[in-house]
């Protein structure tokens, strides 16, 4: 990076930090530190909750998802409006008319305080997990730039963004939010006009999708119904629906951005924007992804993207055998660059038995090249077994840092960053609040001032800011980071979300039933994940349907006599 990138870089991180503890001073209670006094308006709550969704995993990962897999991956939204709505609907009104810092306060109301205690915990256990990949993604950047070490890279990322969530709690993290997502869709948009734009001469941007789909990435919609199948229409619409409803409606990362919404008409108006907006943008960040897959078709593309590890390699004593990898994947990158300028000369002569033969060889070697990379990964694994070798996550960045002019390189290093601290942040805010309130408060000191709980906050703060580096100094191990995320939130959002339906719809179920069937489903639903019974959005599914049909027969059985 020039130093250009680097002021661009320096001075786009610092002008958000500081405009959102500017911004946010003043905060001196718990209602203002944690909900922002429920002053903000619709624009802030949508933003807000857009941001702490689009964390660095959705820019550095999802691009990469969609160079390697293609557009496939947006059905995993297509559950995300029909589930806005029915939290506008439902949750929001409930949420605010009880007046609650976090969703979970309502269960001990509903239940008792062990079904309180044990569905805060399981959040806390998800989210402070998730936030440590969410902390690795962007060390991968600054590790890869400047190749530091990655534990320090981690430590380093986590710390920044404690400074302002610990200094000005929820209005902070909001005011910071404005800023990040305009940067965001700027510097996104800009990115794939440019792509495009390096593309050859005579190669504009409908001739690029017309090779990405004969080069099978423009899968936008597998209307198959495959329980195996980890994006179809059908994960995206009912699987989808399950987790996006979980995560927006009981995990306190979301439900504290929309109860600091004004009125429950803001509220809904910024979900409801949310679920307008988040598709279209995923798209977008997909189909980025996918203009640099079509950018590798007409130049040479790196074996494997990670240069940290190729460079390891090539002082190794696997060196040779690298080498013979690097010459058979420049003779197949040849004979597919041969095969895509046949392919556009058969679509301007709208030759469709051309465009099939092409197409057949952009498939084969692009299966081809798989091979010479699954080659390399093994020689990286020889020579560093604590290697990286799911390079998914450095495409965009090597792609970013390779061809990109100076300014912009700064730019697009900045949005991944801040996109970072705003998810991050959210999820400190949620941490320390679901610690403070539904554990500290209600266990261990029931009457202090309101000035306690708020150091109490600031402290739990820092706690769960420890906590979280820890976890991202072992996420190197867990491939595509956009994937991982949403597997490891599915694994207990669905439980989660089950608490939520019985205490909602299902009257007649007690807080003893309720208990013991959130118990048995996240069991149940952990060992459906480690036999791979079934694709991940589906666990979402299972473990709704686990907590609310066990809870009824429960309560039906053993607890009669209790509601």
């Amino acid at each position: 990076m020039s130093i250009l990138d680097w002021s661009v870089l320096g001075l786009t991180l610092l002008g958000i930090i500081v405009y959102g503890i500017v911004r946010s001073r003043g905060s001196r209670s718990m209602d203002d530190y944690l909900l922002a006094g429920h002053s903000l308006p619709w624009y802030h709550v949508g933003l807000s909750v857009m941001a702490t969704q689009a964390s660095a995993i959705t820019f550095l990962s999802a691009p990469g998802q969609g160079f390697a897999d293609g557009m496939r991956f947006v059905q995993f939204y297509f559950g995300l409006p029909l589930a806005m709505v029915v939290l506008a609907v439902t949750f929001v009104p409930i949420f605010h008319r009880l007046k609650i810092f976090t969703a979970y306060e309502f269960l001990e109301d509903r239940f008792d305080i062990r079904v309180r205690t044990l569905t805060a915990s399981l959040f806390l256990l998800q989210r402070g997990l998730s936030t440590g990949l969410s902390i690795y993604a962007p060390a991968i950047i600054l590790s890869t730039i400047l190749g530091w070490n990655i534990y320090w890279t981690n430590l380093l990322m986590g710390g920044i963004v404690l400074v302002y969530t610990v200094t000005g709690g929820t209005k902070a993290i909001s005011y910071t939010h404005l800023q990040q997502m305009a940067i965001v869709t700027f510097a996104m948009a800009l990115a794939g006009y440019l792509t495009v734009k390096l593309l050859p001469e005579g190669v504009g941007f409908v001739d690029a999708l017309h090779v990405a789909g004969k080069a099978g990435r423009m899968n936008l919609i597998d209307l198959k119904f495959d329980p195996n199948s980890r994006y179809n229409l059908w994960s995206g619409l009912i699987g989808g629906f399950f987790l996006q409803l979980s995560y927006f409606g009981t995990d306190q990362s979301q439900v504290g951005r929309y109860l600091t919404g004004e009125t429950i008409g803001q509220s809904r108006l910024g979900l409801l924007m949310n679920g307008l907006l988040k598709v279209p943008m995923q798209f977008l960040i997909l189909l980025v992804g996918v203009l640099v897959f079509v950018f590798y078709q007409f130049n040479p593309s790196p074996t494997f993207f990670n240069k940290q590890e190729t460079d390891l390699l090539k002082k190794s004593p696997y060196a040779k055998d690298y080498q013979l990898a690097e010459i058979k994947h420049q003779n197949l990158a040849t004979q597919r660059q041969r095969a895509v300028i046949d392919m556009q000369v058969a679509l301007k002569a709208d030759d469709e038995a051309g465009q099939d033969a092409a197409g057949n060889i952009l498939r084969e070697t692009d299966e081809a090249l798989k091979v010479v990379k699954a080659d390399v990964e093994k020689l990286i694994k020889k020579n560093h077994p604590a290697a990286d070798t799911n390079d998914v996550n450095y495409v965009f960045l090597r792609f970013v840092l390779d061809y990109l002019p100076h300014g912009l390189i700064g730019l697009l290093i900045a949005v991944i960053f801040s996109a970072s601290m705003g998810s991050i942040a959210s999820a400190y805010n949620s941490l320390a609040s679901t610690t403070v309130i539904d554990v500290y408060k209600r266990l261990i000191k029931k009457e202090g001032s309101d000035q306690h709980y708020l150091q109490a906050s600031r402290w739990a703060t820092i706690g769960w800011g420890i906590f979280c580096i820890v976890v991202a100094q072992f996420a190197n191990q867990l491939g595509s980071m956009i994937e991982a995320v949403n597997i490891l939130g599915s694994l207990f959002y669905g439980v989660i979300l089950g608490v939520f339906v019985v205490a909602f719809y299902v009257k007649s179920v007690g807080g003893r039933a309720t208990l013991w069937a959130t118990i048995i489903g996240e069991l149940l639903v952990i060992v459906s994940w480690y036999l791979n019974l079934t694709a991940f959005l589906w666990l979402n599914v299972i473990g709704c349907l686990l907590v609310v049909g066990i809870a009824w027969v429960l309560q039906k059985t053993v607890y009669r006599q209790t509601v």
